[in-house]
């Protein structure tokens, strides 16, 4: 098995982001959680309230001989709407912001730089932050979040009108737009 790398990245729901994910080549893994806010080990309902400044993440194990990191930013900002500013669509607030939590100054330069990639090839601005990196180091805290959260879309999200609302056209932008990475 080859070596694995690890990206955190928050596009709106995380059930949306998650689905998207766990259908793309190389990736092994994808764990829903919050991620870059203040209170530690916060719950759903509490990231909810939109008072922890945690956002709505997933962790994505991915192999690099398969696909890139580059890659996996450029699905990510290819999926979701990275314009708009602390929201996707109807989900409003900052726990549901675009966003990029780097794991080292690499990754942060390749979130940069797929960020750039996305303004210039849509014309528009990305308002995706990158948060976490201070000093070198990584200070956005990883929090996974409940169990009944994770592979949602495989259960539970089958029969929630709101996800069966959002989740299949973004699946649906993942087979148009990034056919070659698409399990």
């Amino acid at each position: 098995m080859s070596e694995q790398d690890t990206a955190i990245i928050a596009g709106g729901c995380f059930w949306c982001t998650e689905a998207v994910f766990r259908d793309v080549v190389g990736v092994s893994r994808v764990e829903s959680g919050y991620i870059g806010g203040s209170k530690a080990n916060p719950t759903y309902k509490e990231v909810c309230t939109g008072t922890t400044g945690h956002a709505e993440g997933i962790r994505v194990t991915f192999d690099p001989a398969v696909i890139s990191l580059p890659e996996i930013y450029d699905v990510f900002l290819g999926t979701h709407d990275p314009t708009q500013l602390n929201r996707q669509g109807n989900d409003v607030g900052t726990q549901y912001r675009s966003a990029i939590f780097p794991l080292s100054e690499w990754q942060g330069a390749e979130a940069e730089a797929a960020i750039l990639r996305w303004n210039a090839e849509n014309g528009k601005q990305a308002v995706t932050t990158i948060e976490g990196l201070s000093g070198g180091a990584q200070t956005a805290e990883w929090y996974p979040a409940e169990d009944y959260h994770q592979e949602y879309w495989d259960g539970e999200g089958q029969r929630n009108p709101y996800c069966l609302a959002v989740i299949p056209p973004k699946l649906m932008k993942l087979r148009k737009s990034f056919q070659k990475y698409v399990k």
